[in-house]
Parts: C-alpha cells; sequence; structure tokens
C-alpha cells in the first residue's frame, strides 16, 4: 500500500519559533513520517537543523542552551542593527557547511527580494546562506546579499509556507503557525515595535495557509516574546502538547489518504 508523502511547512516567528521542535518530536514519536520540509525565518532555521541529521534531543539542548550573545554582533545602523555574521557561522557549524541539496530530509528556504517584494525559495545552494536570508527581520538584521538579490526574512512574503512544500511533493501538508499577535504588549524599544508591526501585518495572510494546509497546528506561545530567547523549555513544551492534540486527526487524514489510493486502484 502506497504511503502519502508529508510536508511540514514551518512558520516564522522568531524565539516561539523553537516550538517547531515540540511538534517534530511529537511527529516522530508517533511515526510519521516527515518526508519534506519548507521553513520561513525561524522555520528555515529549525528545519535545516533537522533535516541534517541532528537527534531531537540533541537539538533540545541546543535550543535551550540557546542566547542572544551568541549570535548579536551590532553594527552602525545602516540597513540594520545586526550584521548577522555570527549567526551565520553559527548556522554554518551546526549544519557542517553543508548545500541544502545534501540533507537527509529535502528542505525549502524561504526568503523575501526586498527589491522586487518576491518571495525566493531556496533548494540548493550553501545553507548557512540561506537560512541568513530567511531570518533577516527587516530593520533589525543587515539583508543578506545573494546572486546579486538583497534578501530578508522569508515570513515577509510567505509566513508559513505552505504551497512551497506543496510544491516539493507534498500528499499532506501539516502547518505550525507560532506568530499570534499578543495583545498588550509592551513596547518599548524599536525592536518591539518592527516585531510587532510583522506580527499584526501577517495575521490575514496565515488565514489562508490555514485552508490551504491539510492540519494547521498553532501553538499557544503568544505570551512569549519573539525577540527574548528566554522560556525556551516551556515554549517546546507548548509545541509538543499542540501536536500531541491534533495526532488524531493527523492520523486520520493519512488514513482517508490511503482508502482513496485503494478505491482508485
Amino acid at each position: 500500500m502506497s504511503k502519502p508523502k508529508i510536508g511540514l511547512a514551518l512558520g516564522s516567528g522568531g524565539a516561539r519559533g523553537f516550538a517547531h521542535l515540540g511538534v517534530i518530536k511529537v511527529l516522530k514519536e508517533e511515526n510519521i513520517p516527515i518526508d519534506f520540509i519548507a521553513g520561513s525565518s525561524m522555520g528555515a532555521l529549525v528545519g535545516a537543523f533537522y533535516s541534517t541529521g541532528l537527534d531531537i534531543d540533541r537539538l533540545y539542548k541546543l535550543a535551550i542552551a540557546f542566547k542572544r550573545k551568541y549570535y548579536l554582533d551590532f553594527t552602525v545602523p545602516k540597513m540594520g542593527f545586526i550584521a548577522g555574521n555570527r549567526v551565520k557561522e553559527l548556522i554554518r557549524l551546526f549544519t557542517h557547511g553543508k548545500n541544502i541539496e545534501e540533507l537527509k530530509v529535502p528542505l525549502a528556504v524561504v526568503a523575501t527580494d526586498i527589491t522586487t517584494g518576491e518571495k525566493v525559495v531556496f533548494k540548493e545552494g550553501s545553507i548557512a546562506d540561506a537560512v541568513r536570508a530567511s531570518i533577516s527581520i527587516p530593520g533589525i538584521f543587515v539583508p543578506e546579499k545573494i546572486n546579486g538579490k538583497l534578501l530578508v526574512d522569508g515570513g515577509v512574503a510567505d509566513r508559513v509556507p505552505v504551497s512551497v512544500v506543496k510544491e516539493m511533493g507534498s500528499d499532506i501538508v501539516i502547518a505550525v503557525d507560532v506568530s499570534r499577535v499578543k495583545i498588550n504588549e509592551e513596547i518599548t524599544t524599536i525592536f518591539d515595535v518592527i516585531m510587532q508591526s510583522i506580527d499584526i501585518m501577517q495575521v490575514e495572510l496565515v488565514r489562508h495557509r490555514e485552508i490551504a494546509s491539510d492540519i494547521m497546528i498553532r501553538p499557544r506561545v503568544e505570551q512569549y516574546s519573539s525577540k527574548a530567547f528566554t522560556n525556551i523549555e516551556e515554549i517546546i513544551r507548548i509545541g509538543e502538547d499542540e501536536a500531541r492534540s491534533q495526532i488524531s486527526k493527523i492520523k486520520s487524514v493519512i488514513a482517508v489518504w490511503e482508502e482513496l489510493q485503494i478505491d482508485e486502484t
């Protein structure tokens, strides 16, 4: 009996994106295969680390140890406050300097061309370069230049890249959205202004992604800051809990797909 190819669309959301790890862990525990991953911003970072073959327990430890001081390299603001070289080297280190086409799980990394507004999807080339482009929050990170294009955060063009993972060959798409707007968020810095503005602008777009995906998992992590790398363990656990609550639905969707294949033969 043929099995469906299952694609995971991992959305952007800053530090809240560590909830993606909890979702992946539960899918693995339930023997639900992950055949393709498409990620925007933090979703691209988590997807790249997982696709490299890093053990999920090691990824948990890495996430909990993740601190802003490891990746912040402030620069004189011209196109961004953070140069982004340190985080790129960190990504290169943990993905062993590999190219996307070498990964164990096929990966697509989504970025945005800030000069044309177009979505740019990387399925080959340097993982570190592509992910660095995908996490370039406008106004905070200096944009990444690749092949003559000036690239920023994938979440600007496609926050939860459902269509991308469908194009890769997925029969069933599980989408993970960690981008709910935090209501009454305390706004005290330019970083707060930028992050909250992006969250608000994306609300309507993500509603369309929900319709396009077979399952939309929405970990309730909006109470946590998208920029502060604290409470990581709680964020991951919420990802686990939300994934577990959807397991019966995921298995039901898989069973229906398999039945349809039998009917057609």
